[in-house]
């Protein structure tokens, strides 16, 4: 799949009912997150990043370029092109955003907003060891091969809530970082329908 044959309209409405989190209330703190997507050789490219062991939140899972939203940040896009920019060095020129997802609860207390972003061009990666371990990139077609995606249902607090997960290389993506890329492939699924 590349870019040109990527439909770049979010309009999630149809699977924004589907989502599964934690509920959502008043008192979580919001963030954001970048869905970072780059072609290359006609194909895509996800990046995903590895937090930091020593962060209070979510120590040493695989998850996106993100965080909490600051006092002068203007839109949860604003918040998730700073945190990008501050984590892995990725001007927030060298994106093109092309919509956002429902938000996800965590039961740690956020309520994280997707940003969905075309990367324009190549970047060196520069970590923020405060934040960011590791980052690594993954072809978007391992993640729309519906094998590659698992889910399990865990009860908690008198509820069901689906929990994704999608193991590869080693590694082992899941929670909120999972089901956002779930919804990825099933809205990329949609689009061709």
């Amino acid at each position: 799949m590349n870019t040109n044959q990527f439909n770049v309209h979010f309009s999630l409405q149809r699977l924004a009912t589907e989502i599964s989190s934690a509920p959502i209330n008043k008192s979580l703190r919001k963030a954001a997150v970048l869905v970072p997507l780059l072609e290359v050789n006609g194909q895509l490219q996800i990046l995903l990043t590895r937090r930091a062991l020593h962060l209070r939140a979510h120590p040493g899972q695989y998850s996106f370029p993100g965080g909490k939203v600051d006092d002068a940040d203007n839109s949860l896009v604003e918040t998730a092109l700073r945190e990008a920019d501050e984590e892995i060095g990725l001007s927030p020129d060298n994106v093109t955003i092309v919509g956002s997802f429902p938000s996800h609860a965590t039961f740690t207390g956020f309520e994280v907003t997707p940003i969905i972003g075309l990367i324009n061009q190549p970047f060196d990666i520069i970590l923020d060891p405060g934040e960011v371990a590791e980052t690594f990139w993954v072809p978007l077609q391992y993640f729309t091969n519906a094998n590659n995606r698992y889910t399990f249902s865990f009860f908690r607090n008198g509820n069901d809530f689906d929990v994704h997960y999608m193991p590869y290389k080693g590694k082992f993506i899941w929670g909120v970082t999972a089901a956002i890329i779930d919804l990825l492939c099933r809205h990329i699924e949609l689009s061709k329908s």
